[in-house]
């Protein structure tokens, strides 16, 4: 059965990587629903959070594909209960009409969001939260003048690890006399970790 899954992938910062990514979704015919890169907590490691709704089997099998490019460190996949996520929002309204029709300071708190720019032509809120608690500000702000809505992709941390890093860390402290097994710190060639 499909799901919504979010797969972090921990990069190396190179030219072309996102384009062999993505190709791996185009040529399985997988559309991505929300795709983030951002620096990690490791300085020159990268993260993308790219999110799906696919069958557990499917995601399985493309976290293993993304893990054999060159410059992929480790690939996870996990549900949304695996996860903390949240997603921004900005809306542009015009200031005339929310400033006649709405109490803007009651409308602010209720849907926890905040002025980030006001001018005599228009103003720009901004709330966090899931997909459907920024959705639902959007139909509030309709009949009020709603000139511009637009949501940033999913950031998300996963729940149960100590992080990446420390395994990397980990890695990074071997000495450089021993022998060393390629991916050591990641388990098995072709394993996919849950964490």
């Amino acid at each position: 059965m499909k799901q919504e899954f979010t797969i972090t992938v921990y990069t190396e910062n190179q030219i072309g990587l996102l384009n062999r990514i993505a190709i791996i979704f185009s040529r399985r015919k997988i559309n991505i629903d929300s795709l983030n890169t951002s620096p990690s907590e490791i300085e020159g490691i990268h993260r993308f959070t790219i999110v799906i709704n696919e069958t557990e089997d499917v995601v399985k099998k493309l976290a293993r594909q993304i893990e054999k490019q060159v410059d992929v460190l480790k690939a996870f996949y996990n549900t949304d209960d695996e996860i903390v996520w949240q997603e921004l929002a900005l809306y542009k309204v015009s200031t005339d009409e929310i400033a006649e029709k709405v109490k803007v300071e009651r409308l602010l708190r209720e849907y926890g969001a905040r002025a980030v720019v006001i001018r005599k032509d228009y103003t720009v809120f901004e709330t966090s939260g899931h997909h459907e608690e920024t959705d639902k500000l959007v139909k509030v702000l309709e009949p009020y003048g709603l000139i511009e809505f637009v949501r940033s992709a999913r950031v998300a941390i996963i729940k149960a690890s100590n992080g990446f890093h420390e395994r990397l860390r980990e890695f990074e402290q071997t000495d450089p006399g021993e022998d060393v097994i390629e991916n050591e710190y990641l388990g098995k060639q072709g394993e996919v970790f849950t964490m």
